[in-house]
């Protein structure tokens, strides 16, 4: 065993004293379930018939299943899983899959969106799912824009259920882009949610949802455990009779799982995975890690001087050495990216005139510190730059702690930006600290991620769009550099009324275009869609010789494909 497969070892031991010790107030009073054994007995004996998942990655659970609040901030698959969508869109077909909606039609101006929705599906306490269901769920987030998290009310005009089945949307204007934030949007019940006084804040222990997993078996500080939907729409799915959820507080602890064969199903970055895992046991334990995850991204908070001057932006990525990340931080399972920030999801997209012009993801150290020099961000006798305020540029990179490939990014990162005057240091965050600051735009530096949808247009609505702009203080699930322009608005604008691909495709040229000349944020690498599964107990997964999806748990809502197609052994 390598030093550093012991020392994980010993890791792990010293957190099962928390795992075996800790119980929660807030377990499951229904019959039945095992709520009442020990702790230690359901940490370390999962069941045959129960998945073991590992996809958030904390010390300890808090109990929130409410589906229209950040995702990331509700229990995983609260979004996409517990509650569900209206379609799903699958990345690797390039096709929406019709899901508690059968079918969607524009109208001929592209003003009116009109959906017609699965008959027979009920809500997991036995109550008809219907279109006022939908209707509802879309005022929800009218009355409370902490919830718009797509900003869907900056087109729609309203929502009316027109009978028991058929939804009508009305825009504002022509948006056809707005397919996808209307369908990915998960539906929550009137008849349960109409008392509820403050979604925004609602923790929704009990689920009632029309998603495959919906009992809350078991809920402890280091466990928790879901069952199926006693009523679930799709016949004899899922085949999961539960999913099981231990808490690791990071990688490290969730790859020694991995390793040991606790873990069914990650979506983790394991370094080396050939040699430490696939070696273990090559008849059962697979990964896939195809670059169509989003984009790593440096972002940097653009409300804050210096980093509102775009040659600062640039010089900060010109710092910084993306092929030592590839190889040291990421062991080759990516490559650096490009200008133009999109991954291998939009490969067909890309502008080769964009990617050409864009030579700011580019190591060159003596362009970064002309272009700082520029700027007038002159160096002080101890070799960090001083900004207008004559304050050292002397920053944090916000990191969440225990995501080992992030971190070691971050470090590498540091180093770089010393070259060029900046004195910066890695700081290590919960995910939670870590992903509020991020969302609130209260950092100067910190590492992200971008969204994942259809196309380059919602990629770019989210970093350079004023309609997913949102003040500093304020929540953000988008454009966490917070940058806008009134120039992507309009291109964006014009993406909206065509459904012609060979217009669509000129205009995200432009958009590419525009990201390369302005550099809102700092992109790293395309993102593995990281997936590793063991066949010892389930079978049913995807893998490049039978791509039906992605194989990732961190891709919402496409997950939903692997837990109604996994079966036990």
């Amino acid at each position: 065993m390598s030093r550093r497969l012991l020392m994980l070892c010993i890791s792990l031991m010293s957190l099962g004293g928390l795992v075996h010790c800790s119980k929660s107030s807030q377990e499951s009073s229904a019959p039945s379930t095992p709520a009442a054994a020990p702790a230690a007995e359901k940490a370390a004996a999962p069941k045959a018939t129960a998945l073991t998942v590992v996809q958030e990655q904390q010390a300890s659970w808090v109990r929130n299943f409410n589906p229209l609040i950040a995702p990331g901030t509700a229990r995983w698959p609260t979004r996409a899983g517990v509650y569900e969508p209206l379609m799903v869109y699958n990345t690797l077909k390039g096709e929406f899959v019709p899901w508690l909606a059968q079918k969607y039609e524009w109208s001929p101006d592209n003003k009116k969106l009109t959906l017609t929705l699965r008959p027979g599906v009920k809500w997991s306490d036995g109550q008809p799912f219907s279109a006022k269901d939908v209707a509802f769920t879309f005022e929800v987030l009218k009355k409370h824009k902490a919830l718009d998290f797509a900003a869907v009310w900056a087109f729609l005009e309203s929502v009316q259920a027109k009978d028991d089945t058929t939804v009508e949307f009305n825009l504002s204007r022509p948006f056809v882009p707005g397919l996808v934030y209307i369908v990915h949007q998960p539906i929550v019940p009137e008849h349960k949610w109409k008392d509820v006084e403050d979604p925004v804040t609602y923790k929704n222990e009990n689920p009632v949802a029309t998603g495959p997993f919906t009992e809350v078996k078991v809920f402890q500080n280091q466990v928790f455990e879901l069952g199926r939907n006693p009523n679930y729409w799709q016949p004899g799915k899922p085949a999961i009779e539960s999913l099981r959820f231990p808490a690791y507080p990071g990688n490290d602890q969730a790859n020694l799982a991995l390793l040991t064969g606790e873990l069914d199903w990650a979506g983790s970055f394991v370094p080396d995975i050939e040699r430490v895992f696939v070696a273990k046991d090559p008849e059962n334990n697979h990964y896939w890690f195809p670059l169509v995850g989003n984009t790593t991204t440096l972002y940097v908070n653009t409300t804050k001087k210096p980093f509102d001057d775009v040659r600062v932006r640039k010089a900060i990525s010109m710092a910084i050495d993306r092929d030592q990340i590839v190889k040291v931080a990421m062991y080759g399972y990516t490559r650096p990216v490009d200008s133009t920030a999109l991954s291998d999801a939009h490969n067909s997209w890309r502008n080769p005139e964009a990617v050409a012009a864009g030579g700011w993801t580019k190591l060159d150290v003596a362009k970064a510190n002309a272009l700082l020099d520029e700027a007038g961000l002159k160096r002080g006798e101890d070799g960090i730059r001083v900004g207008p305020d004559k304050k050292p540029l002397k920053y944090d990179i916000n990191v969440v702690t225990g995501w080992s490939d992030w971190v070691r990014a971050v470090q590498i990162i540091a180093q770089n930006l010393k070259q060029v005057g900046i004195d910066a240091s890695v700081k290590t965050l919960d995910f939670s600290p870590w992903f509020e600051k991020l969302q609130k735009g209260e950092f100067d530096i910190s590492m992200g991620w971008t969204s994942e949808e259809p196309t380059p247009y919602h990629f770019y609505r989210d970093l350079m769009g004023t309609e997913t702009l949102r003040p500093v203080g304020e929540i953000a699930a988008r454009n966490w550099d917070r940058f806008a322009s009134k120039e992507a608005d309009a291109l964006l604008h014009a993406f909206e009324v065509t459904s012609d691909f060979a217009e669509q495709k000129k205009i995200a040229g432009q958009l590419q275009m525009l990201f390369v000349q302005n550099a809102p944020t700092i992109p790293l690498f395309p993102g593995p869609s990281w997936g590793e599964y063991s066949t010892r107990r389930f079978t049913g997964f995807p893998n490049k010789d039978n791509p039906y999806a992605k194989l990732t748990p961190n891709s919402q809502p496409e997950h939903l494909f692997l837990l109604v197609e996994v079966k036990p052994k």
